[in-house]
């Protein structure tokens, strides 16, 4: 196990207690109905002094990880974009998933559906109450029916080709900007001011993750409510195009019975140049 891996394992168990206390006080600045955040550990990430908010400027908005290629050339992506198609209590739930603006994210969606990764993977975090929130689904280790419910929400895909955990960058595009900023939160970018061009709006797809921007691998969530506090933390990268009332009958344990790639498959392009076909 690599020290990232290491380290990566160690918040997701420990973010489970210490986490949601720190994460109570944060959003309760950001939100008075913010009971919670779509992380994969149910960890929140972490104020400080680094991420202070300071006024977004042109300049600051064009900044991006420099070494983003080189960094993330492993990892798949989505050239356009694609629709898939969730099963789920026998009804079809329909996403558009936007690769021109979130290429990593809807990528490493796109690759794991066309793997059926996700098929038979339970729903093992859905909060309605005190206001909806998400239903969060992905994680492998719900695969076993014997698995403690209490511990889901710790996994993430594993590539066969490595070992490890695929994790892949925070990948949010700013609204106003040309350029991705990638491993960043708005805050620790000093983009406070600043709104994606992929917002929470009711019906967003998103990643979750654990404290660390970097972290995303497997496990995604779907918005029962307009998240605008959520912008510039967490990364959207599609919506619900047809069946929401779908999703808004969800309850925890539910399982996606599958998830299939209905259009634009052509449109993944997986390292080393390899095209989906």
């Amino acid at each position: 196990m690599t020290l990232k891996n290491l380290m990566t394992t160690i918040f997701r168990w420990l973010g489970t207690s210490v986490g949601l206390l720190a994460c109570l006080g944060i959003l309760a600045a950001c939100s008075s109905q913010a009971v919670d955040t779509p992380t994969a550990d149910t960890g929140a990430p972490a104020e400080t002094a680094e991420t202070a908010a300071a006024p977004a400027t042109p300049e600051a908005i064009a900044q991006t990880d420099p070494t983003a290629q080189n960094n993330y050339e492993n990892l798949p992506r989505l050239k356009g974009e694609a629709i898939v198609e969730m099963l789920v209590n026998g009804q079809v739930v329909t996403m558009t998933l936007m690769g021109e603006d979130a290429p990593i994210t809807a990528g490493n969606f796109v690759d794991l559906v066309s793997q059926q990764f996700y098929d038979g993977l339970p729903f093992h975090r859905v909060v309605r109450d005190p206001q909806p929130f998400v239903v969060q689904g992905g994680d492998p280790q719900g695969r076993d029916p014997n698995f403690p419910a209490a511990r889901l929400g710790t996994g993430g895909y594993v590539d066969p080709a490595t070992g490890a955990e695929r994790n892949i960058p925070l990948e949010i595009l700013p609204a106003d900007a040309e350029t991705i900023l990638y491993g960043q939160t708005f805050k620790m970018a000093n983009l406070s001011n600043a709104v994606p061009k992929l917002n929470h709006i009711r019906g967003a797809v998103a990643m979750a993750r654990s404290q660390f921007p970097n972290s995303a691998s497997s496990q995604f969530y779907i918005a029962l409510a307009d998240l605008s506090f959520l912008d510039g933390d967490y990364a959207v990268f599609g919506y619900v195009t047809e069946g929401m009332e779908v999703v808004d009958q969800i309850q925890q344990g539910d399982r996606i019975e599958s998830i299939t790639v209905i259009s634009g498959l052509e449109n993944l392009e997986k390292p080393n140049s390899e095209t989906s076909e």
